[in-house]
């Protein structure tokens, strides 16, 4: 039976309804508790809200998907999602456990006129998939939770005109916070990391020894995450954290290191190994080359030679 079309959620007043939980005291920001929620998935629900989600479960009785990953919950995770992004629920039978935690809703409208509404595009853990979540500590736990019961409380107190100032300097402190504790995972769990970067490296070379490359031109950054079956921001911040560089300049670096080789041991012309690199123009390939190495790709073959 195909999924039913997904709900849309476009106010916070209108994702507490539907969750049947308590009204929010705020109509553009609050903190909701997931052990007050009573809705029951008796089956599975996907639903588009238009505002920010920031949630850390435990104990989670539900699978979620997100992309095209299924994510099963245990305890002391956090992931992030932005407005608009595709959220598929359904609850798991196996579990009788009691699903706690919290998440914050956060209303683009709240963030208007505040530096917050344009910085809060640069934390790119908004675009990880499920599958990503941010593995908390008990202590990360208990920092980023301490925060959000402040908001809770802000949210609760009577409005003043300090109220907007004090949300956002707490919303600003947890998603600092949260990018630390990326930053710290990239790097703590560097065995899966490596496993990553491993199968980077093979499917980069399995591509550029393929035909694919005098066809498509070179993979794209898309192309790549979707073969890791990641998502494209979360592949670049681990190899940023553990390499220094982008999945983008892993990319270069591999056609580079082709077109050294083509250089080095054939007697093709610039304008054909641009040709087999994918480049249309030799002019582009000549360009690139010169950026990565210094030299030009005829300085390079006659310093070679």
């Amino acid at each position: 039976m195909p999924d039913q079309k997904p709900v849309r959620i476009k106010t916070i007043s209108e994702y507490h309804k539907f969750m049947q939980l308590p009204m929010p005291e705020h109509p553009l920001v609050s903190v909701a508790r997931f052990e007050d929620v009573k809705r029951q998935y008796k089956e599975p629900v996907s639903r588009i809200m238009d505002f920010y989600s920031i949630a850390i479960k435990r104990n989670a009785n539900v699978r979620m998907k997100y992309g095209q990953q299924d994510y099963d919950f245990n305890e002391g995770i956090m992931f992030c999602m932005s407005p608009g992004q595709l959220l598929r629920v359904e609850m798991d039978k196996t579990k009788k456990r009691e699903h706690t935690g919290w998440n914050l809703l956060i209303h683009p409208d709240f963030l208007w006129n505040t530096p917050l509404a344009r910085t809060i595009k640069k934390y790119e853990y908004f675009q990880y998939s499920v599958n990503e979540a941010l593995f908390l500590s008990p202590k990360e736990e208990e920092t980023l939770t301490g925060i959000m019961q402040h908001i809770e409380r802000e949210c609760q107190a009577n409005v003043d005109k300090f109220s907007q100032d004090v949300i956002i300097a707490q919303i600003e402190l947890l998603l600092t916070y949260t990018q630390r504790f990326y930053h710290r995972q990239f790097l703590t769990r560097k065995i899966t990391g490596h496993k990553i970067l491993d199968r980077l490296e093979q499917i980069l070379s399995d591509y550029f020894n393929s035909e694919d490359l005098g066809k498509h031109g070179s993979p794209s950054v898309v192309y790549i995450a979707e073969k890791l079956n990641i998502s494209p921001n979360y592949l670049s911040d681990l190899l940023k954290a553990l390499t220094g560089q982008s999945t983008r300049q892993h990319i270069h670096e591999k056609l580079i290191e082709k077109a050294k080789e083509r250089l080095s041991t054939t007697n093709l012309s610039i304008g054909e190994i641009a040709y087999e690199l994918g480049f249309e123009y030799p002019q582009s390939f000549s360009k690139l080359f010169k950026t990565k190495t210094k030299l030009s790709p005829v300085e390079f073959r006659q310093s070679f030679n």
